[in-house]
């Protein structure tokens, strides 16, 4: 089994740098080596980062323009004005949105809050949304988590005499909108010390400086939307989201406290992984699906029943966005396995009745199966045009590549990584071809692995609770802060079980000895058979921990796994079943009248051949036996798969049947005498007769024929009159039989631990 990434080991520090750092905290040796990969080497850098705290922050007043911000907030809060909080359908849009909000409200304010509609008015400043607020007697419009884009919406604005504070923290354009105020941690003309908050982020810091203090009761709503975010979990981010996640383990928040319990998550012990897997994708299922403005609501309501029902409909769209994706990704990636994408570079997937709020899910999983860049779009036959999104690698800079295209784009943005889209249906394939030449003339090599970088190699013994808690001292865990990826290689695994509702997921024990280690391997069912015949195991994923029962036990969340050799897999059977003609590969026949019998089972995709053609090729299925051990060799050493399947179907079994004795052979013999001119066709009724298997009789007669006891002629058998004396060991067909025998024994009959060995002696 091939590794999925290229495994690259982080640097390892020197005992010396060790123990400094353990001197500094009285850090394990574990959590020193993390400290010191990620450049956390000083005594300062090192306290800072072991404790976060509201000391850290930095001054709000240091973002540029925020007191030209406040001045004109707190104007409008004196005056009555009119406020529109505008803001975005994601999950940071809808925390940024919700702690604006209540600052506003808190400080008196006249607030009302509109949050784009995704199919509707899209990412960002709506003209259309900015004249009708202008309309409706907005009197200043404070953008959260959007806004440096929206130049003619917030020029509009401006000009009809409605002030608009921008606070946001995405990519700034060439030149700003002429807005009030511009809150950004990379404003151009400011120097804040932070440049990577998101935008609840931002509305925090906003918030602090309206308030005059720190709105700690706010930093469940920074924490959720940091985290989804995707920012920088390092200096400011990582204490929001420290402080953040203390508040939400104690939030009194009924939309929250609904939300956790609607997803199975226990508040108590909620980290920043329960809100990247759980909270966070059924907030931003919300905006997918639909209407974002009920997050906001959830997040804000005081009414507990009302949290507990909008929870239950979260959920509910949640469930049917998972259900989009697996549908939806399930038919993409069939269209990407066409001969024709295969042989692509790049991937252009559209399909009319996708749902479009899913795509960039799905352009993901299709990305990790594949490893091209992907875009895939919704077709919309009435107006001519597909709508989706685009994901990338890291080796291919999805943008750029498709910034040159902008002809045959009608709307696009994006970054490296990611795109948003819409074109014309006609212009697809052309696009297809542009991004295939993108590749080829910047030598964009994406047959490569991505790489996996990996911070600790531990043996299974190592992995202790001691050494658990150590690693867990440097979460919160995210961007610029990974949770640490542990590299062990295992003997053996046992309990091998798929799980989950389509059994796509898998659960194993791996074993060193005494030492255990559960395994959890989501997305990997298929590999159910392969583990169930590996000798040694490499593994790489993240420690945690699981509660069951009061019980607490530690397991690896698989990231990727790996094994050096072959892989034997063990399906002997001596019944054919179309259940043992379902994988793809080559399937291996040494009897030609078998394969002839058996072509129509051999699934499309795959082939059947001779053992003695057999080459290169990489999965090989063996489905009947060979005659002796010395064809099985001859087909073992020249094949250089890396899977090889068993079958060894025989339709009798010359092991379990034997070789008759003398005394049979003899009464066999004496019968033919006394009964000359048997009928072939009779055999099975003197097989009864005698008391002797069928197949055997007729091993028996071919053992005559061999040493001329017996004449066959016209179908008639009868015994010859005067043959020469032999013994019967000496027939051709007596020592076939022997071969036979000891080839079942050794490659059928025997435990597959005992075949497993007697084939590693081919490779000594």
């Amino acid at each position: 089994m091939e590794a999925q990434y290229e495994w690259q080991l982080k640097a390892t520090p020197t005992d010396q740098d060790l123990q400094a750092i353990m001197a500094v905290e009285a850090l394990p040796k574990a959590a020193a080596q993390l400290l010191w990969q990620r450049g956390i080497k000083t005594p300062e850098a090192i306290s800072t980062f072991m404790h976060p705290n509201v000391g850290q922050l930095h001054d709000p007043y240091a973002l540029y323009d925020m007191q030209t911000a406040v001045d004109r907030i707190q104007a409008a809060v004196m005056g009555g004005e009119k406020i529109t909080v505008y803001g975005d359908y994601d999950a940071d849009g809808i925390t940024s949105t919700a702690l604006m909000q209540e600052t506003l409200e808190s400080l008196g304010a006249d607030v009302e809050v509109y949050v784009p509609n995704r199919f509707k008015d899209g990412y960002g400043p709506n003209l259309d949304v900015y004249k009708q607020l202008v309309e409706n007697g907005t009197q200043l419009i404070v953008t959260v988590d959007n806004g440096v884009s929206g130049l003619e919406p917030i020029a509009y604005a401006q000009e009809h005499g409605v002030d608009v504070v921008v606070t946001d923290h995405h990519e700034l354009p060439s030149t700003l909108p002429n807005a009030t105020a511009i809150i950004h941690p990379r404003h151009p003309e400011g120097q804040y010390p932070f440049s990577d908050l998101c935008g609840v982020g931002v509305a925090f810091k906003v918030a602090t400086a309206l308030l005059e203090e720190i709105p700690y009761e706010s930093l469940d709503l920074v924490a959720i939307g940091t985290v989804c975010d995707l920012v920088s979990l390092t200096d400011e981010n990582r204490v929001l989201v420290s402080l953040g996640l203390q508040q939400l383990q104690n939030t009194s928040r009924p939309g929250l406290v609904a939300l956790c319990q609607s997803a199975g998550i226990e508040q108590e012990t909620l980290d920043a992984t329960s809100i990247g897997f759980g909270i966070g994708p059924r907030l931003n299922a919300i905006g997918r699906l639909g209407d974002a403005n009920l997050g906001v609501n959830l997040l804000t309501t005081f009414d507990e029943e009302q949290a507990v029902e909008q929870a239950q409909f979260v959920e509910q769209q949640n469930k049917k966005r998972q259900g989009l994706v697996q549908e939806i990704t399930a038919l993409a990636s069939e269209m990407a396995q066409t001969p024709e994408n295969q042989a692509s570079a790049t991937l252009v997937l559209a399909h009319e009745g996708w749902h479009e709020g899913v795509l960039g899910i799905v352009a993901s999983h299709i990305v990790e199966q594949t490893g091209k860049p992907t875009l895939v779009l919704a077709i919309d036959p009435a107006t001519g045009q597909a709508k989706g999104s685009g994901r990338s690698v890291e080796a291919y800079h999805l943008f750029k590549a498709l910034d040159a295209q902008r002809t045959l784009l009608t709307h696009f943005g994006g970054h490296h990584m990611a795109v948003g889209l819409t074109m014309p249906v006609d212009q697809l394939a052309a696009l297809q071809t542009a991004m295939n030449t993108y590749a080829a003339d910047n030598q964009i090599d994406l047959t490569t692995k991505p790489t996996l970088a990996v911070d600790l190699q531990l043996a299974l013994a190592d992995v202790t609770p001691d050494v658990y808690q150590a690693i867990s001292q440097l979460a919160p865990y995210g961007t610029d802060n990974p949770e640490p990826l542990i590299e062990m290689t295992v003997p053996s695994v046992t309990n091998v079980k798929q799980i989950g509702a389509d059994q796509k997921h898998l659960k194993f024990t791996a074993v060193d000895q005494e030492a255990q280690l559960a395994v959890l391997a989501f997305n990997r069912g298929a590999l159910y058979d392969d583990l169930q015949a590996v000798e040694q195991l490499k593994l790489v994923g993240q420690l945690s921990e699981n509660t069951w029962r009061g019980n607490t036990t530690l397991q690896l969340m698989l990231k990727d796994l790996q094994t050096s050799g072959q892989v034997l897999i063990d399906q002997r059977s001596n019944r054919l079943t179309q259940q043992l003609f379902k994988a793809s590969g080559t399937y291996v026949f040494f009897n030609e009248k078998h394969l002839a019998q058996l072509q129509s089972y051999i699934p499309a995709g795959s082939q059947a051949i001779l053992a003695a053609d057999v080459a290169q090729q990489a999965e090989l299925i063996v489905v009947d036996e060979p005659t002796d051990l010395d064809e099985f060799e001859a087909f073992y050493r020249q094949q250089q798969a890396t899977k090889i399947s068993f079958i060894f179907y025989s339709k009798y079994s010359a092991y379990l049947d034997g070789i008759p004795d003398k005394k049979q052979f003899a009464t066999f013999l004496v019968y033919l005498r006394q009964h000359p001119g048997i009928e072939k066709a009779r055999l099975g009724e003197l097989a009864t007769y005698l008391k002797i298997k069928l197949p055997l009789l007729i091993f028996m007669l071919q053992v005559f024929f061999d040493l001329g006891f017996v004449k066959i002629e016209c179908g008639l058998i009868s015994a010859a009159e005067q043959p020469e004396k032999h013994a019967l060991e000496s027939a051709p067909s007596y020592q076939q039989r022997l071969a036979k025998i000891d080839m079942e024994k050794q490659l059928v009959y025997s435990t597959f631990a005992e075949m497993k060995d007697w084939l590693a002696g081919f490779n000594q």
